[in-house]
């Protein structure tokens, strides 16, 4: 990466205009060319210093109003498995696995969000079916106070 690649992404994260020409738009606010842009962000997408360059979609808008996190209680040996089957759910937007606590033998979360919390207890019911994992908790959120990506 480079100074420019740097300002770039600085830019970027913000947001890109809706326009016909973003990646035009971008490259007049960097000082570099449209093709440059494209040429830059390809190759940051393929060093994986970037995973993708997409839309964010205002999920409240569209209804989804309901978010759970999903911690769940996985053997250890077999927490890599689990953290595969859940990731493949397209209702699964986070997963993770974190550290245990003494009172907290939760080692496995999942996040998902539907348009109700009964859709989201579903989803966690699905989960736990084809997993074969009955030990979970579910977490609903009931404030958002602020998200946001990482940001350089």
């Amino acid at each position: 990466m480079d100074e420019k690649d740097l300002d770039l992404l600085k830019i970027a994260q913000d947001g890109v205009e809706l326009t016909s020409r973003p990646y035009r738009v971008l490259g007049d606010r960097v000082g570099i060319s449209e093709e440059e842009v494209i040429v830059r962000l390809r190759a940051l997408q393929e060093a994986g210093i970037i995973r993708r360059f997409a839309a964010t979609i205002g999920h409240r808008a569209l209804g989804i109003v309901a978010n759970a996190m999903i911690a769940w209680k996985v053997a250890p040996e077999e927490v890599e498995s689990a953290g595969m089957l859940f990731a493949s759910f397209d209702e699964v937007t986070h997963c993770y696995e974190r550290a245990v606590a003494e009172d907290w033998p939760y080692n496995l979360y999942t996040m998902v969000h539907s348009k109700s919390r009964d859709d989201c207890l579903t989803i966690a019911d699905r989960l736990s079916q084809r997993s074969g994992i009955s030990d979970y908790r579910v977490l609903f959120s009931d404030f958002e106070y602020k998200k946001t990506s990482a940001r350089i």
